[in-house]
C-alpha cells in the first residue's frame, strides 16, 4: 500500500511553494511559531488540494484489498460532490477548518502524502536555515507535530537526537534526554525497551506519562528505518506493555 502511494505521488507534477523570506519569519521562529502557522512566512498550500484528488483517484482505481478499496472510492466520491471539499480537507489536516469525512484516517494518509511531496523544497530549504540550537522544541518546527519517531547520531561525548515528524518529515534536533511529550527531564524516570533483532530500533519510554517514542540508534537507511510504518509491530509491543502512543502519527494500531 505504502509503495503504491509513493508511486503514484511520484508520478504526479506538482508546483513547488515558493521559499518564504525568512528575515519574515525570524522574530516567529524565535517565539517558537512553526513555520505553516507564521503569518509573515505564507506557504501557498491550495496547489495541493489538485495533487491529493489525483492521488485519491489513482488509487481508487489501483488494485487494492476489499475493505481498503471500498474505502478509498467512497473518499474519491465524498470529495468530489463539493468543489470546496478538497481546500476544506487540507485546511482540516492543518487544523485550520473542520471537516467531517466519512474516512478521515485515510483523508489524512492521503493528504499528508500529498502535501510532505509539495512541502519538500521548503522543508529542505527551511532545514538550511533554521539555528536547531535556537529550537530545542517537542514539536515540528515546520507543522507543530509531536514526533513520530527519533534517531541517535554521532558518539559521545557529541551524541545528538533529531526527532522526526511523521507528516510533513522535518526532522530536527531536540534535547538529548527528556520527554517530548510531558517535557520530564528526569533521566530516573525514562527508560529504554531494547528489542532483540530489531537492528538499532529501540523504545525509549517516560515513566511519567507512559508516552512512548520508537528510537533508532544508528545511521544510515533512515528513510526505511524513520518510515514509521515499517515498525508498527514496535508500537504493536508497546501497546502490550501498556504505554500510550502520544506522537502524532498518520497510522492506528487498533
Amino acid at each position: 500500500m505504502h509503495r503504491l502511494v509513493d508511486d503514484a505521488v511520484a508520478g504526479i507534477p506538482v508546483e513547488n511553494p515558493c521559499t518564504p523570506i525568512w528575515d519574515d519569519y525570524t522574530a516567529d521562529f524565535k517565539q517558537g511559531v512553526p513555520l505553516l502557522d507564521s503569518s509573515p512566512a505564507i506557504i501557498d498550500i491550495t496547489a495541493t488540494a489538485s495533487a491529493m484528488m489525483l492521488l485519491i483517484e489513482k488509487m481508487s482505481s489501483s488494485l487494492l484489498p476489499g475493505k481498503l478499496a471500498q474505502e478509498t472510492r467512497a473518499l474519491d466520491s465524498e470529495l468530489r460532490c463539493d468543489p470546496e471539499a478538497p481546500r476544506r480537507a487540507i485546511a482540516w489536516m492543518l487544523d485550520r477548518d473542520v471537516y467531517a469525512s466519512a474516512c478521515p484516517g485515510l483523508l489524512r494518509y492521503f493528504g499528508w502524502s500529498a502535501l510532505a511531496r509539495h512541502l519538500h523544497p521548503v522543508v529542505d530549504a527551511f532545514a538550511g536555515w533554521r539555528d536547531e540550537e535556537r529550537w530545542l522544541r517537542s514539536y515540528c518546527p515546520t507543522c507543530e507535530s509531536r514526533p513520530s519517531m527519533a534517531q541517535l547520531v554521532g558518539t559521545d561525548p557529541g551524541l545528538l537526537r533529531l526527532l522526526s515528524c511523521g507528516r510533513c518529515k522535518t526532522r530536527w534536533r531536540y534535547l538529548r534526554t527528556g520527554c517530548p511529550f510531558c517535557e520530564n527531564q528526569n533521566d530516573h524516570r525514562l527508560t529504554v525497551l531494547s528489542i532483540e533483532g530489531e537492528g538499532g530500533l529501540r523504545i525509549d519510554y517516560c515513566e511519567g506519562c507512559r508516552g512512548y517514542l520508537k528510537t533508532y540508534n544508528g545511521e544510515g537507511s533512515e528513510n526505511v528505518l524513520l518510515a514509521d510504518w515499517t515498525s508498527i509491530h514496535l508500537d504493536i509491543i508497546a501497546r502490550d506493555r501498556g504505554l500510550i502512543r502520544s506522537a502524532t502519527s498518520l497510522y492506528e494500531v487498533s
